[in-house]
């Protein structure tokens, strides 16, 4: 996460206000509190367990952390600082990926940075292949049991609507973000800081 609090960091004011979609567990609002003391938090995520556990990670810094169980949608207007989509985004389906992105731009104040970083593998012949078994591969050497790592990857390949970059960064233009640029890639995980 040092790498999304340097470009939230660049932009958001000492007082600044940050949505975080997807914050179930807490460890980015965690983080990103720790380092800026002066940020208020507002995180959404559909999940009343995860909201639960993101409450006990946060402690006492949860006095600068508002949680909201639902949706982008449900989040508070702002406007806000900046935003984050962590390892979310390869979970919701095509169909939902302009309009929320678009709901994160609107809660946003020009020039405000947004953050994602999720799955998205390049779609040539060979290449999605390759991702998939980079993927269990860095699970294993993580410390997952080969067998897990290979079920995890088989589900992944199965399950998720994984985009290319290419499709990815066209959701965060037609979302109304201005400038997208591509700042993290990691065999099957890439990340965008994109302005509103």
């Amino acid at each position: 996460m040092p790498m999304t609090r340097i470009l939230l960091q660049e932009r958001v004011p000492a007082d600044g206000r940050v949505l975080v979609v997807g914050a179930g567990g807490g460890l980015e609002l965690q983080d990103f509190a720790q380092a800026n003391p002066g940020w208020q938090f507002d995180g959404v995520d559909p999940s009343a367990p995860m909201l639960d556990l993101a409450t006990r990670h946060l402690g006492p810094l949860s006095s600068r952390v508002t949680l909201h169980e639902g949706y982008v949608q449900d989040a508070p207007v702002g406007p806000f600082d900046a935003a984050t989509c962590l390892l979310t985004f390869h979970f919701v389906p095509l169909e939902q990926r302009v309009p929320m992105a678009t709901e994160i731009r609107r809660r946003l104040k020009p020039g405000a940075p947004f953050v994602a970083a999720h799955l998205s593998i390049e779609n040539s012949e060979g290449a999605r292949d390759l991702g998939m078994s980079r993927y269990a591969a860095f699970l294993v050497a993580s410390g997952v049991e080969p067998h897990r790592a290979a079920a995890a990857r088989e589900k992944v390949a199965r399950e998720l609507p994984i985009l290319t970059p290419a499709q990815d960064e066209a959701i965060l233009y037609e979302a109304g973000f201005g400038e997208v640029q591509l700042f993290y890639v990691g065999f099957t995980f890439r990340g965008w800081v994109a302005y509103a």
